[in-house]
């Protein structure tokens, strides 16, 4: 499928559209009243009906026009908004993605059981006002009969003429005609006074008006519903028939100066491209039947991009491989910039000095753009979870309220997309195993809704999301057993809160007493910290019995490139991602004389550890007569680390290591310098963690 494709088009705006839809009927769940929601839910599935009928997926345009009509009844009043008719809205929903991800006969078999659902809990919450359709067992497609049995029919005189751009934006003027003509019995005259001659005409403009005479069952509103997404910049007349006129031959009252389409006025039947709708009654007397021939429209994607670039507007769809590329392209270009950078410091030449400073500004204000432009809202992730735990609130049977905050926080879209997983497993941990049944929390003073609340926030450069939850926490003792029970501590090993709790990421370890669909196999907690690990990101957990628990996860705002501070040891190269960075000190001398023993550092009156790189890293060459100690954080702990020297900035374009270093816990990864060799990236996590490691020791030793 290329990009241009048109049916690519329309699963794009599709996948948008039933986001809307899905986060439109859980709103709906806490706020049945609520009109605008009502109406959003309406055009969401008219939009996807029209869309789908004109890109060709009929199967999509026949089952959601059934799902759009039981909302109909709901946005008029006539059906009271109910738990049942959501939920089989939600399961309507996932069922038209398969229509659209994997169309096919199998999946469009399954349309009928939820029809045929949807009609029982229209029938149900109508208190028996809607007549039950027939059993849908023998028709894949069944009609259910949303309307009133026996509405008596009207005449309408109908005169439209839409703006001249209408097509040029994606309006197709004979799905309209095919719309209004599947109410009823429509007699349709165009109106081509309007139309220039030869010479003058714009193709991509709408230069003919319409009148149309229709006999229908349906009120006037439904009328207006097929003109919807257009009514505003339209004109639009709709007025009753006298019974002289109805009963005439169709054009009464139509002025002479009218052309009909053929010699003999036309009833329009709906077309291959027409949506169907609720079969019309039998017809009283009208003229033969003819179908009209689709007029060709412009292409969709090439239409929708002229209008919006005559309209001025803003944004524009690219496919995610063209940003990856972009990036690819700024990240070689920061690197070549390196490496001006470093011959301009090495040239007498004023001139050449300069035009390297401006290149380098100029470098750096493409990579804050790029990277801009690959930022995506966090609410785009944090709205997959309210269907996740709405679900699993009704499958656990407990009452579950679920919060979200700073779904405005940006993050690098590579790592938005390889988060959905992690945060999955985490939300569903919390509601099996952190949140008790709510006769439990009633009996422990608690509210009987438990509560899961995600939340993200910006700190330097990382981004902080937060898992919390208020129920019984984290078992400690019960955690400390299960760890030794599996030999992963030693008997009576003394571990802080934060240390034990990270036992619960191994892999196939579990608390819990017996296994359940959801949880207790001991598998995914090891899914989410390798996942985490590889974004180079960390993970946080606070717990109080009885109050709940925290999962904080701290993660890079993006994975291409970063500022670091270029540290020479020995006579390797490496890079410090300069977010860790707090300070940079002189070794004194007395702690340089010293080859055994503790090593602390007293940075105003704190004692701060710190690790020698270059014991760590087996240097050979003699040390500088000046070492300089990089004061480093992870978290809330801080260790120094000993470098031979302080080189300065570098931006740094983030290469990944091969599989054969891929354990290596000391390096995050490697970035190309200006002279061509490799600098390794510094794990300042991995580092931190193994400067407490040593403090601990050194303490348990006296």
């Amino acid at each position: 499928m290329t990009a241009n494709d048109p049916s690519d088009t329309f699963r794009q705006e599709a996948q948008e559209l039933l986001e809307q839809l899905e986060q439109a009927l859980l709103d709906l769940a806490a706020r049945r009243d609520d009109q605008d929601l009502i109406d959003s839910t309406f055009r969401a599935l008219h939009t996807i009906k029209g869309s789908g009928s004109m890109f060709g997926f009929d199967a999509v345009a026949a089952f959601t026009h059934y799902v759009e009509t039981a909302f109909d009844l709901v946005r008029k009043g006539v059906v009271p908004l109910s738990t049942d008719i959501l939920t089989v809205a939600l399961t309507a929903k996932d069922h038209i993605r398969n229509l659209i991800e994997h169309p096919g006969p199998e999946v469009e078999s399954q349309g009928s059981a939820i029809l045929a659902n949807l009609e029982r809990v229209i029938d149900n919450a109508s208190s028996g006002n809607a007549a039950a359709s027939s059993s849908p067992a023998d028709d894949p497609a069944p009609a259910p009969v949303f309307e009133p049995a026996n509405a008596p029919r009207a005449a309408w005189r109908v005169r439209l003429r839409l703006p001249k751009d209408a097509m040029a934006t994606g309006t197709n003027p004979l799905l309209l005609l095919d719309e209004l003509a599947a109410l009823g019995d429509a007699t349709i005259i165009a109106n081509t006074d309007n139309v220039p001659v030869a010479e003058e005409l714009d193709p991509f403009e709408c230069h003919i008006g319409w009148e149309i005479r229709l006999i229908t069952d349906r009120p006037k509103s439904a009328i207006e519903d097929v003109f919807l997404f257009v009514l505003d910049e339209m004109e639009l007349a709709i007025e009753p028939l006298t019974d002289q006129e109805a009963a005439g031959n169709g054009a009464a009252g139509i002025p002479a100066t009218e052309t009909s389409i053929e010699a003999a006025p036309v009833r329009v039947e709906a077309g291959p491209q027409a949506t169907p709708d609720t079969p019309a009654p039998a017809p009283i007397p009208a003229p033969a039947r003819s179908t009209i021939a689709p007029a060709a429209a412009p292409e969709p994607r090439q239409a929708k991009t002229e209008a919006a670039a005559q309209k001025g507007m803003g944004s524009i769809r690219v496919p995610a491989e063209r940003l990856d590329d972009l990036m690819d392209r700024v990240g070689e270009l920061v690197i070549a910039q390196s490496r001006l950078k470093q011959v301009a410091a090495s040239s007498t030449d004023a001139q050449v000095k300069s035009i390297a400073e401006e290149i380098e500004r100029l470098a750096l204000e493409l990579r804050d753009t790029t990277m801009g432009v690959r930022m995506v809202p966090i609410a785009s992730l944090f709205g997959r979870f309210r269907r996740l735990v709405h679900d699993l609130a009704g499958e656990l049977g407990k009452e579950i309220i679920l919060t979200t905050s700073g779904e405005e926080t940006e993050l690098d879209k590579t790592v938005i997309e390889r988060l959905n997983d992690p945060l999955v497993h985490l939300i569903r941990n919390a509601i099996d195993h952190g949140l008790e049944p709510a006769q439990q929390r009633v009996e422990n003073g608690k509210q009987s809704q438990g509560n899961i609340r995600l939340a993200a926030r910006h700190t330097g450069d990382k981004v902080l999301i937060s898992i919390s939850d208020d129920g019984k926490g984290l078992d400690r003792n019960r955690i400390q057993a299960k760890a030794e029970e599996n030999g992963l501590l030693a008997p009576g090993t003394k571990l802080s809160d934060s240390e034990l709790f990270q036992i619960i990421f191994q892999p196939g370890f579990s608390t819990a007493q017996q296994v359940t669909n959801l949880s207790g196999r001991g598998v995914g907690m090891d899914v989410v910290k390798k996942t985490i690990d590889a974004l180079r990101g960390t993970i946080d957990i606070t717990s109080t019995p009885g109050a709940g628990t925290t999962i904080t996860l701290r993660l890079p705002l993006t994975l291409a490139i970063i500022d670091g501070l270029l540290v020479r040891v020995g006579a390797g190269r490496y890079v410090i991602p300069l977010s860790a960075v707090e300070e940079c000190v002189e070794l004194p001398a007395e702690e340089d004389g010293r080859s055994r023993g503790r090593n602390f550092l007293n940075i105003r009156g704190d004692l701060v550890p710190f690790l020698r790189l270059r014991d760590l890293f087996n240097a050979t060459q003699a040390p500088d007569p000046f070492q300089k100690v990089v004061i480093v954080s992870s978290g809330e702990t801080r260790v120094g680390l000993v470098v031979d020297q302080v080189i300065g900035d570098h931006q740094t374009v983030i290469k990944s290591l091969s599989k054969l270093h891929a354990k290596v816990g000391t390096f995050s990864g490697a970035t190309i310098l200006g002279d061509g060799t490799v600098a390794l990236i510094l794990e300042i996590a991995h580092l931190v963690a193994r400067g407490q490691q040593r403090d601990e020791r050194l303490r348990a030793t006296g």
